[in-house]
């Protein structure tokens, strides 16, 4: 006898798998129609050490914020003198205290909590202004070189290897010199005039120096998506330039900005601490961590608390802001998997 081959009339749907197997195609159907930009942010905020880093980078900003609330909320400022606490020769003759919660200064008297938390203000405004600053002026001039080309990407390509040439430390010390005496720091100007003219001109050199790394970096990244098939059609279609560079080619920019966003900031906030204790960058009586640096070395022996207050803020913030650096590059990056 044959064998016969009977055909089933249930043909009730099969159900969906479900279950462990069931996993990664769900993740796949919500992953689809999501921007790369959407997915690196899904993806850093599953990094548990990026979220911690954020969340103490986020506290030293709101410390600077609220840094005359903190010292109100203490009974003291950056500004008094307390010389009834040192002795004849400078050191203090009281530790921490319900009144001063890490002790008073060397030789002046002030308080160190209060100048702590405003000392956090200059490191942070010159970071970020600086950073604001060479991230605009970087992403033009790489947007300008890499889509015009012909002379002015030669133009603009010799200017960023020029800048890119200059001995960075050489120049920084002789820069701020040079800004201070034009802008009001001769002899006869005023502390404070000077203060804020070391302020300004530190930002200026810090600009100066920083945005050529990132103008390369964009001019590569331009060549590349300039020879793209939405551009071609852009050009056909007679796409003015300007909406080309900002409609088009700039959202394929998000992921090399905001790296290099992240990773400037950190370099400007120890570029900052170390010009000031070489003497070319914040002076008094700004209550900036590297002016409490420059000036605790002749006392760290007898007051340590002086030098490492100011030292545990610099590395603390630098290190939280290097590594949520690293995580934004490693988000950011697709061909990463950590």
């Amino acid at each position: 006898m044959e064998p016969t081959l009977t055909i089933s009339d249930d043909l009730s749907p099969v159900a969906p798998p479900t279950g462990p197997a069931a996993a990664p195609s769900a993740a796949a159907a919500r992953a689809t129609g999501k921007s790369p930009t959407r997915i690196a942010l899904i993806r850093l905020r599953q990094d548990r050490t990026a979220m911690v880093c954020a969340v103490i980078c986020a506290v030293f900003v709101l410390i600077a914020v609220f840094a005359p609330a903190l010292a109100w909320l203490e009974g003291q400022n950056p500004t008094t003198l307390h010389m009834d606490l040192v002795d004849e020769f400078g050191f203090p003759t009281i530790g921490p205290t319900s009144e001063h919660w890490f002790g008073v200064e060397p030789r002046l008297g002030r308080d160190l909590f209060a100048r702590w938390v405003y000392g956090a203000r200059p490191s942070l405004i010159v970071a970020g202004t600086a950073t604001v600053i060479t991230t605009i002026i970087g992403l033009v001039i790489g947007l300008l070189a890499g889509f015009l080309g012909g002379w002015i990407d030669r133009a603009l390509s010799w200017v960023i290897d020029v800048v890119l040439s200059l001995p960075y430390l050489l120049f920084a010390i002789a820069g701020s010199a040079v800004l201070l005496s034009i802008f009001g720091g001769s002899e006869g100007a005023s502390v404070e005039t000077v203060a804020r003219v070391r302020f300004i001109s530190l930002i200026i050199v810090l600009s100066f120096f920083g945005w050529a790394g990132l103008a390369r970096l964009i001019r590569g990244q331009v060549l590349s998506l300039r020879e793209r098939e939405f551009i071609a059609a852009a050009r056909a279609l007679g796409v003015p330039t300007r909406r080309i560079l900002f409609k088009e080619l700039l959202p394929n920019l998000v992921a090399p900005i905001v790296v290099s966003t992240s990773l400037a900031l950190p370099t400007y906030i120890v570029a900052e601490a170390g010009l000031t204790f070489l003497g070319v960058g914040l002076t008094e009586p700004t209550p900036s961590w590297g002016v409490t640096i420059a000036a605790a070395q002749t006392y760290y022996r007898a007051d340590p608390l002086y030098l490492w207050l100011p030292v545990l803020g610099i590395t603390i913030l630098v290190l939280c802001l290097s590594l949520l650096g690293d995580a934004v590059r490693d988000a950011f990056d697709p061909k990463t998997r950590r």
